[in-house]
């Protein structure tokens, strides 16, 4: 199942700072914890920033369902950045988008975080609870508070800004400190000297209460814990905590009971007193209950039988049967987690690599490669040598004039390979508009990063989790990559006929689109260079005349185009030069064709080189010259297997794929069509036109872990 997870990282990302700002965050150490858990636990996870660009990362990453496609969930662990009641504004997001999340919704977060409220809500369900004030003015103190009491703002959490008061003057000061630091009212509450606990909750119907867990104040019961200690030096805690059963049944009870009366969902904490005649009083409950490593939730949790893995998918779990209604994940814990799957490895590997596979992409991607230029070519090839070297490839080195070399790896030694990837090295872009590698909130963009240069990052990430899970030695790959696609593969072609027509199954690495395509066919490529000239010019309607015929021409070539039969003739860079005073006219362009069915391609080409009329070539010479450049990639049935057998594995990674036509062509269709060829194993991002080249940073990861997983599942399993 897809599970984003979402913390506040950077709170500075925001359209304006307003109102109360949060001093409550997640240690990023933490949030990687949990997704390493997830991901454990066979769920494909992304990690996003709960900022203002939330929704936008969230689209991405687990775009609308379609039919028989499962929905994603959100393991919400965002505190929130500012204002009142900030625990609510990620889950209000996510139930306006229709999305599933892991804890309460806004409502039970809001009651939980408004101290005042909780405590209103707990009296009227006849829950025992300290006596409490509440003061928006140091001045407005009343004389009927009775001391000792414990100061703490209105709507925070984790402890922030606790004090303990013994007279007025203490009181006065306390309230304004609460006032002026955190911009809210200051609870007033009787203090209960004694024993302190915390009781962890989790699931729903039933709930389950895990061992009591006391915080061990060293027998002081005027002891307490400030955020300070729980920050810098944590007190000990002790689980279970040494009680009766009574009191240990009354704990729970209450515990249970205060969770459901503020309707808190799938997990929380409550914290309690209890003073020295055994009476027990609810302090307040935490909706968020931390994950930390030093946390009372995560030890209770331990004691009660989870170790941390297993709680966190736990956590999971009881949120998905409160969507579904029935769950295929509430299995024995041992059955689900000790036995972590290969491509469960492979996945988590690859999340601890991100940096370094972004920094191989931008090393990539600011190195300027347009197809002529040989040294920028070889830059890259030196950087790809390195890489694949260092995952026992060996490289041969097919040398060009014109461009830069085509380079062939390979990690088999009898020189026989089952599986090749084909990718290239060049693109069109010159050097005066290559836009250099930088980074948006969700996006990467940079000339090639979606063509070619992503795929290639993704190539070398899933050879390097192969090799962590020690399966890259069992695999024969072959890796192609030539450095004339930007020229329809004018000196590849040969080499790609050759070297693939050993092997049985050959990836290519171009880029997906953004709804995650893979491509199971591309049309063929011809092109042609058209030239017109006037022949002895008399006057002005000579001029006229040779425009006229050209354009009935130009005009009688794009009609040849039939939609149904995937075939299209596009006229590019059309130039018209004339003059009457003087009679001159030239014309020239340049006509792409793509194209499905080859033999219909003869016909097309014979009527684009079909001679001129006798009557027009006294008034014009019309010179065409070019042809066929690449065949059509075929949908065959091979290809159709193989493509049910990605399906199938990406079901299980929890990755959407679409099936794709693409009319663009590219040097695969150089492959014989009797192979398993599939194309667009590259990241998922776009390449508009006139608008910049990006990837989606998250497909990064899936898209490596799928080529890892469909490589091994090949060599393992393979296609009959």
């Amino acid at each position: 199942m897809k599970v984003a997870i979402i913390y506040n990282k950077d709170v500075s990302k925001v359209i304006n700072r307003l109102g109360i700002q949060n001093k409550e965050i997640y240690n990023p150490k933490t949030v990687m914890r949990v997704a390493k858990c997830l991901e454990d636990g066979g769920h494909n996870v992304d990690v996003i920033d709960g900022d203002m660009h939330v929704i936008e990362r969230i689209h991405d990453f687990m775009p609308q369902v379609v039919e028989g496609e499962k929905m994603g969930i959100v393991f919400n662990m965002a505190y929130g950045i500012q204002g009142e009641s900030r625990y609510t504004h990620i889950p209000s997001m996510l139930e306006m988008l229709g999305i599933p999340y892991v804890g309460s919704s806004p409502a039970g977060h809001a009651l939980a975080l408004d101290k005042v409220v909780t405590k209103m809500i707990l009296q009227q369900h006849g829950l025992p609870t300290p006596k409490f004030w509440v003061f928006n003015d140091p001045e407005s103190i009343t004389d009927d508070v009775e001391f000792p009491v414990i100061v703490k703002p209105k709507m925070e959490s984790v402890s922030f800004g606790l004090r303990v008061v013994d007279d007025y003057a203490e009181l006065k000061d306390a309230v304004k400190y609460i006032i002026d630091e955190f911009e809210q009212a200051a609870l007033v509450e009787q203090f209960i000297p004694g024993r302190e606990f915390a009781v962890g909750l989790l699931g729903n119907n039933p709930v389950e209460a895990f061992p009591i867990l006391e915080i061990d104040l060293e027998n002081d019961p005027n002891a307490i814990q400030t955020h300070e200690d729980k920050s810098k030096a944590p007190r000990a805690k002790i689980c279970p905590a040494v009680l009766t059963d009574d009191l240990a049944i009354e704990i729970t009870k209450v515990s249970i009971e205060s969770f459901k009366a503020l309707q808190l969902k799938d997990f929380a904490r409550v914290d309690l007193r209890m003073d020295s005649e055994g009476k027990i009083y609810i302090l307040e409950l935490n909706s968020m209950a931390s994950l930390g490593p030093t946390g009372s939730y995560p030890q209770a949790a331990s004691v009660a039988g989870y170790d941390y893995k297993s709680l966190v998918n736990k956590m999971l779990d009881v949120a998905v049967l409160r969507y579904f209604v029935t769950s295929e994940f509430g299995r024995d814990a041992d059955q689900v987690y000790n036995k972590v799957p290969m491509h469960v490895r492979m996945r988590s590997f690859l999340r601890g690599r991100q940096p370094q596979i972004n920094k191989f992409l931008k090393e990539m991607v600011n190195t300027t490669t347009h197809v002529r230029n040989v040294e920028g070519v070889q830059l890259l090839s030196n950087l790809i040598k390195k890489q694949m070297s260092t995952l026992g490839f060996s490289y041969k080195t097919i040398p060009q004039v014109e461009v830069g070399n085509i380079l062939f790896f390979t990690n088999s030694e009898d020189a026989d390979y089952d599986v090749l990837l084909l990718g290239n090295l060049d693109n069109s872009t010159k050097l005066s508009e290559h836009e250099y590698y930088h980074v948006s909130e969700q996006k990467i963009f940079g000339t090639g990063i979606w063509e070619n240069k992503g795929g290639l990052a993704i190539m070398i990430a899933a050879l390097q989790a192969l090799r962590f899970v020690k399966q890259l030695k069992k695999l024969k790959i072959g890796v192609l990559l030539t450095s004339d696609d930007s020229l329809q593969g004018r000196f590849a072609r040969e080499h790609v006929k050759h070297l693939t027509q050993d092997c049985k199954y050959v990836l290519g690495l171009h880029g997906a689109f953004l709804d995650g395509g893979l491509v199971t066919s591309r049309s063929g490529a011809a092109f042609y260079h058209v030239n017109m000239s006037l022949v002895k010019p008399a006057d002005a309607s000579d001029v006229a005349e040779s425009l006229s015929i050209f354009h009935k021409h130009l005009a009688g070539w794009i009609d040849l185009s039939d939609r149904e039969n995937g075939l299209a003739i596009l006229p590019q860079k059309v130039q018209m030069e004339s003059d009457i005073s003087d009679p001159y006219a030239h014309a020239s362009l340049n006509l792409s064709v793509r194209f499905n069915d080859l033999e219909q391609m003869k016909i097309i080409d014979k009527k684009i080189r079909k001679p001129l009329p006798a009557k027009y070539k006294k008034i014009i010479n019309l010179q065409v010259d070019g042809g066929l450049r690449r065949p059509a990639m075929l949908k065959t049935e091979k290809v159709i297997a193989l493509w049910n057998k990605v399906k199938t594995i990406s079901a299980k990674l929890d990755i959407n794929l679409r099936e794709e036509h693409r009319w663009s062509s590219a040097d695969i269709c150089f492959v014989d069509d009797k192979k398993f060829v599939m194309d667009g194993f590259g990241p998922s991002g776009a390449n508009p036109s006139k608008k910049s080249e990006f990837i989606l940073k998250h497909s990064i990861l899936e898209r490596a872990t799928l080529l890892a997983v469909v490589l091994s599942e090949l060599k393992l399993n393979g296609i009959d």
